[in-house]
This record gives structure tokens, sequence and C-alpha cells, in this order.
């Protein structure tokens, strides 16, 4: 071998660390003082790397660190910039600007996930990888530099330069939400029908979910989980409620068959203490006819019936009974009066 060969090998490792602390600059805005800090928080599980001693060397302690500061540092942020505003806004708006997404957002900006060591199949479909990545490296430049370190990247290099933090705060990102709300205001059913549960080529997940509301199918969402797959067929079905009027139509017409059936009446149980009494009929109490008048021969009363079978024998009980009546008998006792 060569002596320019080995020369060259010799500064490579140099080359590569020089290049990674300019690529730190351009992303930070600052230099490292211990650049073996973002070295780790470059180094994804995925890479299976370990130590010297044999156990594993990736970025998790660091994100756990980062993610940490960042609710920290940013819930400082927010509450010096919204000095008017309640806990519930702060902690919202907090949330959005710490949340995967944004700063998976801000690290393909950035540059950051070009530096990150991984198995390449995992890049593909791995939304977490670079948020993660994100809040490794705000937990390397608390090791390395401090709060104050993290204070200043966040505010002149993130929030100064990339994120605009009242759009953020104002901008409503949670779509499931905001569906959850305007079904809850105008009172109409709503649930989340998967439609599938598959995998890509590289074995990921893959979930399907479409939106039902009163049983008129919504928009469709897919993800790598079923809270991405849900709130993407949330977003589709808010969008069609802004450009569909048949759309709504349709929903609210389920809802008022629906409504209607619930109201239709229904029969009331039997009253079982009246079905007892049903036979008795009740008769006006009449006046005893006067001592002149001829009294009328008593009916012939029937033989009783001792089967049970016909204990209450309906037959000749008629409210249409011949014989006077009371108008008359009353009629006869006073014309008997006057006689007298």
């Amino acid at each position: 071998m060569r002596l320019s060969d080995i020369i060259d090998r010799m500064k490579l490792p140099f080359r590569k660390e020089k290049e990674l602390f300019s690529s730190l600059y351009q992303i930070m805005g600052f230099y490292p003082h211990n650049i073996e800090h973002y070295k780790v928080a470059l180094i994804h599980k995925s890479s299976r790397q370990r130590t010297d001693k044999g156990k594993p060397l990736n970025n998790e302690r660091l994100e756990f660190l980062g993610d940490a500061m960042l609710d920290a540092v940013v819930g400082h942020i927010v509450y010096e910039h919204f000095t008017q505003k309640r806990e519930g806004f702060l902690t919202n708006t907090r949330s959005k600007l710490v949340s995967r997404d944004s700063l998976g957002k801000l690290a393909q900006e950035m540059g950051l996930t070009q530096l990150i060591q991984s198995n390449g199949e995992q890049r593909s479909h791995n939304s977490y990888m670079a948020g993660n990545a994100f809040e490794a490296l705000v937990g390397a430049i608390y090791l390395d530099q401090g709060y104050e370190a993290v204070m200043r990247f966040m505010k002149k290099r993130i929030l100064k330069q990339m994120v605009n933090i009242d759009k953020v705060a104002y901008k409503e990102v949670n779509f499931k939400s905001k569906l959850l709300e305007w079904t809850q205001k105008n009172r109409v059913r709503m649930d989340y029908r998967m439609l599938k549960q598959t995998q890509d080529d590289k074995g990921s997940p893959i979930f399907g979910f479409q939106v039902m509301i009163e049983g008129v199918e919504g928009g469709k969402g897919q993800g790598y989980s079923k809270k991405e797959a849900q709130q993407l067929a949330s977003k589709d079905t808010l969008e069609r409620l802004r450009r569909e009027p048949q759309f709504i139509d349709a929903i609210f017409a389920s809802k008022s068959e629906r409504t209607k059936m619930e109201e239709e009446p229904t029969m009331a149980a039997p009253d079982l203490e009246a079905e007892k009494t049903a036979f008795i009929i009740e008769q006006d109490e009449k006046p005893q006819p006067a001592a002149s008048e001829p009294k009328a021969k008593p009916a012939k009363k029937q033989a009783r019936n001792t089967d049970e079978d016909d204990e209450f024998d309906l037959s000749d009980i008629s409210h249409n009974a011949s014989g006077p009546s009371r108008e008359d008998i009353i009629a006869a006792a006073e014309a008997a009066a006057f006689n007298d």
C-alpha cells in the first residue's frame, strides 16, 4: 500500500467529522463543543450499532431528554409570546409546536434527516424517525451547551426563521377533533369503520378507515397507524362537508329518518289489574219503587257452574239488558205520589 493511500485513510475520519461540524452549523447556527453528543443523536436504533462494550448505541436516551427540554423551552416561549391567553390555549399551542409531525417536517426542512444513520428500509415509512432525531438533537444541545443554548436555538433558528408561532397557534390541525366537534354540535352520529389492515412490501402494517355519519359514507384515509388513518379520513370528510352540499343533505336526511323512527309511539303495556276486573259492569244505583207499585218478578236464577273454566262466563252480561229504565222508574214513582 502506498504512503499516500495510508495518509488518505487516516484523514478520512477527520474529513467526515469536519463535514459533520459544517452540517451541524448549517442546521443549528453554531458549532458544537462536544461532537460526540451529536453523533449519538443521529444514530437510529435500526442501525443496530453497539459500543466497545457491546451495549446498544442509539439516540433513544437523548430523544427522551430532548422531549423534556422542548416541553420546557417551548412552554416558556409560548408563555412569553401570548401574554393574555389562558392555560388551555398555551398547552394546545405548545402541543402543536412539539408534535412528532411538526418536528419531523422541521427535521426534513433543515436537512437533519440526511445525517441520520439507520437501516435504509426504515426511512421509507417511519414518519417518526425524523421527529425523534430532532428531539435527540435538542438533547445533545442541552448536554453540550445548556438550557440557554436550547432557548436560543428554538427562538432564533426555529421560530424566527422557520415557524410562524401565531399561525401555528390559531390553525386547527386535529381534524378528528374538529369533525367530532361538528357532529356533536349538529347531533349526528359518527363512527370510524375499518376498511382494511394489510402490510406493505416491507412488512409494515397499513390501516384503512372510513368515516360514517348517520350511516352515510364519508371520507377515507390510509396510514401506518390507526390514528394517522383516522386523521386523514377525518380531513377528507371535513373537505367534503365544505364543498359538497349534497353530502350534508344526505347526512341530515338519514338523521331525520332515524329520529322519526325513534319517535314513533309504541303500544303501552297492558294493565294487569284492569284486566282482572274487566268483567265487572258498573250500573247506576236505582231507587226503590213506591209501595203501591207492583214488584217485578225476580229473574230466575241461573244454576251456578262449579267448573273453574266457566267461573267468569260473561255471555249473559250486557249493557242493553231488557227492563224499565231509570227514568221510567222515577216517572212511575212521581205519578203514584201525586195520585195520593
